[in-house]
């Protein structure tokens, strides 16, 4: 029985033929995405935004019913809410956005809490109040902060560890494949005004680390083809190595798809964000891998002798020694 291959072995696409335009429709949609995430923002989430949090303890029950929470007090017309566990299983926060016309009225957070409190109160028995606050602009700023910081901090990591592992040009090809890829989620979401929580930090924290997956197996087979092939010209050596990878990149895209999609088409609306970002990241993370952090490399100098360890003065000695200089 033969094994299907979605990519035949013979493969040779010459994708850096076209590394000049597709660098420049790269750039132009990281100015666009930059562009509507400072003039349209983001729409930012309970996490991000602020608003009014409660917590209860359903003493009746071993666990708190989640699902059926999020259905009841997304009714209430506050937005998506926030729900969590916190301590026990029967125990959960529920946090929900203030609408803009009530942010600055005395006592109007609260009795939105206490909306919320008693709806759940009317629904389940034995629901022991634990808490009705406000969360204040300045703590979802702090989120806001601290998420930017893991973002970059992230990518700052990921770049260093590169450098160390191979050259520093391979460490600035990640970094602008990564810029790329978080720049291009940004701009999505920004577009089309979807939620932004902390869910979708995770999910571009998670599009950070499939790229970088992609893109170290891409520059692996690019520098053993460097020692192997010393007289190849870069271009072709490139295509070469993403050639040699592209099963394995299309069968790991394609992997993730299949459990993704479904999450994406019949998945609980509170999933949404999370899965369509990583689904995007998914396709721009496997585009950055082949046309943003290969041929950055033509134009940052990398050669054949760039993991040739340079010939030290004993070596040289040693060579005059047995008369081979």
């Amino acid at each position: 029985m033969r094994l299907l291959k979605l990519v035949p072995e013979n493969t040779n696409i010459r994708f850096l033929r076209w590394r000049v335009p597709f660098y420049v429709i790269s750039l132009l949609l990281i100015a666009a995405s930059w562009a509507l995430v400072m003039t349209k923002g983001l729409n930012y989430g309970v996490d991000f935004a602020g608003g009014q949090e409660v917590r209860v303890t359903f003493t009746e029950r071993a666990e708190a019913p989640i699902a059926s929470l999020r259905e009841q007090i997304g009714a209430l017309g506050y937005g998506e809410p926030v729900i969590q566990r916190f301590g026990e299983e029967n125990q959960v926060s529920i946090r929900v956005r203030l609408p803009e016309e009530v942010e600055d009225v005395p006592g109007a957070a609260t009795a939105i809490g206490d909306q919320v409190i008693q709806e759940i109160e009317g629904a389940y028995p034995g629901v022991r109040r634990d808490g009705n606050d406000t969360v204040s602009g300045k703590v979802a700023g702090e989120f806001r902060e601290k998420a930017l910081y893991a973002l970059l901090a992230a990518m700052a990591a990921i770049s260093i560890y590169i450098w160390i592992r191979f050259e520093w040009q391979f460490g600035v090809g990640a970094l602008f494949a990564l810029v790329h890829d978080v720049s291009l989620t940004l701009g999505l979401f920004a577009l089309f005004q979807l939620e932004f929580s902390l869910q979708i930090i995770a999910a571009i924290l998670a599009i950070i680390g499939y790229s970088l997956n992609d893109t170290i197996v891409v520059y692996d087979r690019i520098r053993e083809n460097l020692k192997k092939y010393r007289k190849m010209q870069l271009p072709e050596l490139l295509d070469l190595s993403v050639n040699e990878t592209l099963a394995r990149t299309v069968m790991t895209s394609l992997t993730l798809l299949v459990a993704l999609l479904p999450l994406v088409l019949f998945g609980p609306e509170s999933l949404f964000g999370l899965t369509i970002a990583i689904v995007v990241g998914i396709f721009v993370g496997t585009y950055s891998s082949v046309y943003m952090a290969a041929p950055i490399l033509v134009w940052l100098g990398v050669t054949s002798d760039s993991f040739i360890p340079a010939e030290s003065v004993v070596d040289r000695q040693e060579k005059v020694a047995r008369g081979e200089a």
